[in-house]
């Protein structure tokens, strides 16, 4: 992997450059978006972005053509996040679907599947969220009760899923569900796609400590759904969960926006005296160590699998990445907190906030990262045992 741009790529970063630069929102506040703006406003102005890239041509660079993508090489996708990373742009809104879902589907979706629902989830038309976690199965995903019963040319989903992220805007709903009672819970699984619009489904918002309600249950109920939205196999869901959860924890792990995070913290310890503490100063370096080893690791994965080299889908390699960087944005509210003292606990938009209650937010925001996609012991886990190949734990 060579990491220096071609004449082609350097070519190509200009243009991006440029066309972001003109096109950032009238006044646009990275800080706004990141934790000032109410969810519903960060939501607009998420969409309005997201619809202005696709317009450009600027969502899903390496997705194949006939799917609504560019068809370029994976290079130039990555240095299109990086530009936008610089400048703090806001995200997509429907970052479930693009780092999730649409790899997943034109991995393993029907030809008809990919060409109905890709083309809608690039442009933003159709959001989507991810019916995985439900009360009583988080890290023990395979432990899930929502059932979807048999009726012949259809399923009716009775169930419950919890910590879905953006439910209460998506169309479409990743589900997965349990069509058949086995001795072996990882089997008797399905994955289909639910109208989020149909009878018998129901969002309600869960409130995070950070006061914003991203999250939320979804309660079906004899909820409908045809035979053609299974994706997959009936009763074979697990591997495409599996290969659901490895699309997103590639996606985790690849964070640019945290290196200007740690440029503003570097920024702190100079503001409160901190910078010739030995242990913050090793602290700071170990936190841009991981991060750099954490961003090679993931470009790493990204050329593979440009290259054709991973089957289509990440390994279990991209474990590390998503560890990595969950538990680089945990330390780097934890150090921010120990430099401020109590101030670093006032919340944005009260008097006296540290950089407008950041610190705070950072705090209170980062440890769902690390729960997010499979926990960290889950992360270690897999490293353990497919990466390094260690025995199984007792």
């Amino acid at each position: 992997m060579d990491l220096r741009d071609s004449p082609a790529e350097a070519t190509f970063r200009a243009q991006v450059r440029a066309w972001l630069e003109e096109s950032v929102p009238p006044g646009y506040d990275p800080d706004d978006w990141e934790w000032r703006l109410p969810a519903d406003e960060r939501f607009r102005l998420q969409l309005a972005w997201h619809r202005k890239l696709h317009a450009g041509g600027w969502v899903g660079l390496s997705w194949p053509k006939e799917y609504g993508g560019q068809g370029a090489p994976v290079a130039l996708q990555l240095i299109f996040a990086e530009e936008s990373a610089r400048l703090r742009l806001p995200r997509g809104v429907c970052i479930i679907g693009l780092s999730i879902v649409g790899p997943t589907l034109a991995h393993v979706g029907s030809e008809e599947q990919k060409r109905r629902y890709l083309p809608p989830l690039l442009s933003g038309d159709e959001i989507w969220c991810q019916g995985f976690s439900e009360p009583d199965a988080g890290s023990d995903l395979a432990s899930l009760r929502t059932r979807a019963e048999d009726r012949g040319d259809h399923f009716v989903v009775t169930g419950q899923k919890v910590w879905t992220s953006f439910a209460q805007h998506a169309r479409w709903c990743w589900l997965l569900a349990r069509t058949r009672s086995e001795s072996r819970k990882h089997d008797g699984l399905s994955m289909m796609v639910v109208d989020m619009r149909a009878p018998g489904v129901e969002v309600r918002p869960l409130v995070q400590l950070t006061g914003d309600s991203d999250f939320n249950e979804i309660f079906f109920d004899g909820a409908r759904v045809p035979k053609e939205n299974l994706v997959g196999a009936q009763d074979d869901g697990w591997r495409v969960a599996v290969a659901t959860l490895m699309f997103e924890r590639y996606g985790i792990g690849l964070d640019l926006r945290k290196e200007w995070l740690l440029r503003r913290l570097g920024e702190l310890a100079r503001e409160t005296g901190r910078v010739g503490d030995a242990e913050v100063r090793t602290r700071l370096a170990k936190l841009w160590c991981d991060y750099e080893a954490c961003r090679l690791t993931t470009f790493r994965h990204m050329t593979r699998l440009g290259r054709g080299e991973a089957a289509g889908q990440p390994g279990p390699e991209g474990s590390l990445s998503k560890l990595v960087s969950s538990e680089i944005e945990l330390e780097v509210g934890a150090l921010a907190q120990e430099m401020l003292g109590l101030a670093g606990t006032i919340a944005p938009g009260q008097a006296g906030a540290p950089d407008g209650g950041r610190w705070a937010r950072v705090a209170l925001g980062s440890r769902y990262m690390t729960i997010a996609g499979g926990t960290s012991e889950i992360q270690r886990n897999i490293i353990a045992e497919r990466v390094l190949g260690l025995p199984k734990g007792r």
